[in-house]
């Protein structure tokens, strides 16, 4: 299964291994992988066995130090 989620207040490559360390933690997490947009937002992409728990996913990224976009702060497509 894969899951794709914005995260806002990252940088450079070391919050890329924050994310990256706190995100595959969680159960059933075999890969991440983040396209950074320094001072912007940046699309987290995990690959897991099994669904993950949103409120699981939104603890490890704060843990990290970043926080989920919220739907207004996604530009418009």
């Amino acid at each position: 299964m894969t899951d794709t989620y914005r995260v806002t207040g990252m940088t450079c490559e070391h919050c890329v291994s924050a994310v990256t360390e706190e995100l595959s933690t969680l159960d059933g997490v075999a890969s991440v992988h983040v396209d950074l947009v320094a001072g912007g937002t940046s699309t987290v992409t995990v690959e897991s066995a099994a669904p993950l728990d949103p409120a699981a996913v939104a603890e490890a990224i704060d843990e990290a130090g970043y926080a989920l976009a919220s739907p207004r702060d996604l530009p418009l497509v």
